[in-house]
């Protein structure tokens, strides 16, 4: 007798992980960019990028094995 396991829940948690707080932090570097607060802006950019390609390398290998 096999259980049906639903994991949809899972996927949708580890997408919100990688893609989350990266689109938060170039949300925030937008606004402050625009509110001539170039450098904070540039750096939470810089932040998000890198959150971003972190994220993808880690949750990625987690996703695909």
């Amino acid at each position: 007798m096999m259980l049906e396991v639903n994991l949809d829940g899972i996927f949708v948690f580890i997408f919100l992980i990688m893609f989350g707080p990266a689109l938060l932090f170039l949300l925030i570097g937008a606004i402050l960019f625009a509110k001539q607060k170039k450098k904070a802006g540039k750096v939470f950019m810089i932040l998000a990028g890198v959150y971003l390609l972190i994220s993808l390398g880690i949750c990625g290998s987690m996703m695909t094995s």
